[in-house]
């Protein structure tokens, strides 16, 4: 507040002449969230502008149009999950351990990404148009497909994997137990109620999901997971 008595005028968050990379991530950030929510024909980008205190001439200067800054928020968001699961180190694990983790890891990241979630659900619905503008996406994709199939291989050298075992198979089950625990909270809750949402209940899920992964790839494998309380 002045010597006036009247509120200073707002300072920008950060300067674009100054701190170019940190306008753009900030962008990006409140794109997200926007996209997720309204879509790509829904979000505004006037509203986007308001909320980074920067201008739409700006962000058009930085991401050429409303389309442009939508594939830059898909690649950020597939860049992010992908990441988490990069760190997760398995290479010293037994081949059925370090596949259980690879299943917890995934099942986790995708329940800490609500944003990616709903954007790839937004994203199948323009038939995956703008993802395959996208020269970096497949090679963020490659890199948990590499993972698995170092896990399939060496777990099939040591006799525990079943010949037939494939990554992108595995990563496909793996995924849409992932992902449908997110996608269809909202619709499974109304139909069925909450029970399965809460921490314990969750941690169960996972525990089961891991277990139906390792049953379809490790030879003589017998479930754990199961029959154990499920409620809140």
């Amino acid at each position: 507040m002045d010597v006036g008595g009247k509120p200073a005028p707002k300072t920008r968050k950060t300067s674009w002449k100054k701190d170019p990379a940190a306008v753009k991530e900030d962008i990006l950030e409140v794109a997200t969230i926007a996209f997720a929510a309204h879509g790509l024909s829904g979000a505004n980008i006037n509203e986007i502008a308001a909320k980074t205190e920067t201008s739409k001439r700006m962000i058009y200067y930085y991401f050429g149009d409303k389309e442009g800054l939508y594939c830059q928020v898909l690649e950020r968001v597939y860049a992010s999950l992908r990441s988490s699961e990069d760190k997760l180190n398995v290479a010293g694990l037994d081949p059925v351990a370090a596949l259980r983790r690879l299943v917890h890891a995934t099942f986790d990241a995708h329940s800490n990404a609500p944003h990616f979630i709903r954007l790839v659900m937004i994203e199948n619905i323009h038939n995956a148009d703008y993802l395959r503008k996208s020269e970096i996406v497949p090679q963020l994709n490659r890199s948990i497909i590499v993972k698995l199939e170092e896990v399939c291989a060496r777990g099939k050298a040591a006799g525990q994997f079943r010949e037939g075992a494939n990554a992108l198979q595995l990563h496909w089950l793996i995924s849409a137990f992932s992902f449908y625990n997110v996608s269809n909270k909202a619709t499974f809750s109304a139909s069925f109620g909450g029970a399965l949402f809460g921490r314990p209940a969750q941690e169960q899920l996972k525990a089961q999901v891991a277990d139906m992964v390792l049953a379809a790839v490790v030879i003589g494998y017998d479930p754990v997971a199961w029959g154990a309380d499920q409620s809140d």
